[in-house]
């Protein structure tokens, strides 16, 4: 089967991380049938649309790889793919529920309505507004709301990733098709959409489960067949108690794309988070993705955010880059992350500091904390060499003494490389005795006075002999 499945995100602002994973599985269950993925926009709510936020949605699918072969920007032969473009066909469409019977106008005022709501909690009984529905309910105008017509009754169905599903009568209401505005609501206006476009795979939120008795009653209503309907349990926040919130510390996904999170790694970590192929497998391409998924692997329990499990496989795909594609196909990458004193150098220089580097990145705007001293000198700081765990037992005259050899030994290299490099402070340890704690660890601090370096004979190979033994020179003065 071909699926058609769809993407429908609301233009309310950011785009969250749940957001981003409703759009990863339906698009690899397209591109795993050979079928197509639809992006809509469901621009209804007027009241809470965001200028700007439906190119953010476009930008950010494009960022991940998420092709879609229908919708905005590359047209189709389903549009409009605006849901707020579409509503001469809702009105075609309730109105077939009008003439049916199946769908009235309701000219109920608000504060009718809330008296009936009011006289339900005294009650202690549920709210059914199909309780209080006009016995004679007149012609629609436009400004009246326009309600469905329930016929309470059990329902049962399958959902691809819940199971068996059943409900009685209680649950059908009397739900609003079309608002006083004359927009439609998204319980309505998507089962319609859904039809047109002529979509097999609805895939969604868990949260809109206890809705699916109405959406069938509609279905049935317009004598649609029901699509394959699919469940996607709730990212958790990390102490798993509740749904994932932006309180919660979950950036949108534009925030972690800035801070130099890769599309590769966002894309792997989302799909795989409340999905597993049953193997121990983590680091999956796109295209492993598309060829292991499988709805029926989805979990039905809520899947837990974990930031570090995120950042962690950002760093595997990091490396994952450069090991395979090279230090060029990283850094191009790296545009934007860089410290300001990096535009000072060329690109030959930055890839080289770049591919002594990568390996310790989590995110790409690590770069910026631990590169500055590749491209600007360091300001000398004793009291960081005297509090080192390795260093604090020396004597001033010690240290100063082994920065003393420490530049005797690194001025007599005949060819500047790390190789060569590596041979001097191997010999440099023998002749001074020490610990390769102590001495690595001074003449780190004293080239970069930075928490952290790359391996010693690739920082002073990179940095070259004239800045190496300057600042080796500086921080004796100091001393």
């Amino acid at each position: 089967m071909k699926a058609i499945t769809r993407f429908a995100p609301s233009p309310t602002g950011y785009i969250h991380i749940g957001n981003v994973r409703s759009a990863i599985y339906p698009y690899l269950v397209a591109r795993q049938t050979d079928g197509k993925m639809i992006l809509r926009i469901e621009d209804t709510d007027r009241e809470r649309y965001v200028e700007g936020a439906t190119e953010l949605i476009e930008d950010t699918l494009k960022w991940l790889g998420l092709d879609w072969d229908e919708g905005p920007i590359i047209g189709g032969d389903n549009g409009p793919y605006f849901q707020s473009e579409r509503l001469e066909i809702y009105h075609a469409w309730v109105k077939k529920l009008l003439d049916s019977g199946r769908a009235y106008a309701d000219p109920t005022p608000a504060e009718k309505i809330d008296e009936y709501r009011r006289e339900c909690t005294e009650k202690k009984i549920p709210f059914l507004y199909r309780n209080f529905r006009p016995e004679n309910p007149p012609e629609w105008e436009p400004g009246m709301p326009i309600r469905f017509k329930s016929e309470p009754k059990e329902y049962s169905w399958t959902d691809a990733v819940m199971g068996e599903m059943h409900t009685g009568p209680e649950v059908l209401d009397d739900i609003i098709l079309i608002k006083r505005d004359g927009y439609p609501t998204y319980n309505f206006a998507h089962i319609v959409d859904d039809a047109e476009m002529g979509v097999t795979h609805v895939m969604r939120g868990v949260e809109y489960l206890s809705s699916t008795p109405n959406y069938l009653a509609l279905y049935e209503a317009f004598g649609l067949e029901r699509p394959v309907l699919v469940s996607l349990p709730h990212i958790l926040a990390p102490t798993g108690n509740k749904k994932l919130g932006k309180r919660d510390g979950a950036k949108s996904v534009t925030e972690y794309r800035d801070d130099g999170v890769l599309a590769e790694a966002m894309l792997n970590y989302l799909a795989c988070l409340g999905w597993n192929d049953g193997t121990e497998q983590e680091i999956y391409t796109k295209e492993e993705l598309v060829k292991h998924f499988s709805i029926d692997k989805i979990q039905t329990s809520g899947a837990r955010y974990d930031e570090t499990k995120l950042l962690w496989m950002n760093g595997q795909w990091i490396r994952r880059i450069f090991d395979e594609q090279g230090a060029r196909a990283l850094y191009d990458r790296t545009v934007g992350f860089w410290p300001e004193s990096a535009e000072n150098y060329d690109e030959e220089y930055r890839i080289k500091v770049l591919s002594i580097i990568y390996d310790r990145l989590k995110v790409l705007s690590d770069l910026r904390e631990m590169t500055t001293y590749f491209f600007e000198d360091p300001e000398v700081n004793v009291s960081m060499i005297a509090e080192n765990k390795f260093l604090k037992k020396l004597s001033e005259a010690e240290i100063e003494d082994l920065l003393k050899k420490t530049i005797t030994k690194l001025s007599g290299v005949t060819e500047w490389n790390a190789d060569n490099l590596q041979i001097a402070l191997n010999e440099l340890l023998e002749e001074t005795e020490r610990k390769p704690a102590e001495l690595f660890s001074l003449i780190r601090l004293s080239i970069s006075f930075a928490p952290f370096s790359p391996a010693l004979n690739l920082t002073l190979d990179v940095l070259g002999r004239e800045v190496s033994l300057a600042r080796l020179n500086a921080a004796a003065r100091s001393i």
